[in-house]
């Protein structure tokens, strides 16, 4: 199979791996040299062009399958509605339109969409209730990718963690907020994603990617703090964190948006996690903290 990566950075890169390593063909498209030296670091062919110029794209071979995994960097609403929906419905637009359109197309999308359920379970079947302005264009981009002339399938991702983003000073340093933490490690998120291509599932789908066990964040701080023998973090509730007044909006988005989302989907198509809650995934991340690295 031949499949185009459009966006391919923490998550893309991992992916384009597995399946070369699996016998694909694959192209990593990145904006930037610096990520497509990462790309052919990672022993695979990279093509520089903006997701948003349809003649840049023009360079990028005949794919069969397409996945959108680009990310706005962290920056504000009109980054993102600049990469997720003008990105995306440049490449939809580009790719359909060619001799050999691809059979199938993937976005990966987040769980931000469904704003806040006071902790309760989520799955793909709960009503989307975005927060804020960013998470209602994720939220638009989905609808884009279900009602492409490809046919899409939305793999809704929850938090990203592995190599490069462990964040340990942020919960061994404190203070944690109480809540929910719904996590998913790069390579099951890579992972889930081959699947569904090499499987050819859920088309015209939403597929929520996250691991077994959304975490208590008390809990997890507690537990991650014992593992690496430092004291535990101060914790506060909602309301003593919402209290001060130097939180970025970010910040207080996650404080605000707690649920449990539930993987039965993903679990229910096969897929078997390598890294099924924080326990596993954070084994090396400790290790390396203990050992001083």
């Amino acid at each position: 199979m031949e499949i185009a990566i459009l966006g391919c950075g923490y998550v893309g890169v991992e992916l384009g791996r597995e399946l070369t390593t699996r016998g694909h063909d694959v192209v990593g498209v990145r904006r930037s040299e610096a990520g497509i030296e990462r790309i052919e670091e990672a022993g695979f062919a990279g093509v520089r062009a903006d997701v948003t110029d349809p003649d840049a794209l023009s360079s990028v071979p005949d794919p069969d399958a397409l996945v959108f995994a680009a990310s706005s960097g962290g920056r504000g609403a009109n980054a993102a509605r600049s990469v997720f929906v003008e990105g995306l419905e440049t490449a939809i637009e580009h790719f359909s339109g060619r001799e050999q359109p691809p059979g199938r197309l993937i976005y990966t999308s987040s769980t931000g969409v469904y704003g806040d359920h006071g902790g309760d379970w989520v799955d793909e079947e709960t009503p989307l209730e975005p927060t804020t302005e960013k998470t209602r264009v994720l939220a638009e981009a989905e609808a884009l990718a279900l009602d492409s002339p490809i046919p899409g399938t939305v793999a809704r991702f929850a938090g990203l963690y592995g190599p490069e983003r462990y964040r340990l000073e942020r919960y061994l340093e404190g203070p944690v907020t109480e809540g929910y933490l719904n996590m998913v490690h790069r390579v099951d998120a890579a992972g889930a994603v081959r699947t569904l291509l090499e499987e050819d599932l859920a088309r015209e789908e939403v597929v929520l990617v996250v691991d077994d066990e959304p975490a208590d964040k008390w809990t997890f701080a507690d537990w991650l703090a014992e593992r690496c023998g430092v004291e535990p973090p101060e914790k506060r509730t909602k309301e003593e964190r919402l209290a001060d007044g130097e939180l970025s909006e970010a910040a207080r988005r996650r404080i605000l948006t707690s649920k449990r989302c539930s993987n039965a989907k993903l679990r229910g198509l096969g897929y078997e996690l390598s890294y099924p809650t924080y326990r596993e995934g954070y084994r090396e991340a400790v290790l390396a903290y203990t050992s001083g690295e």
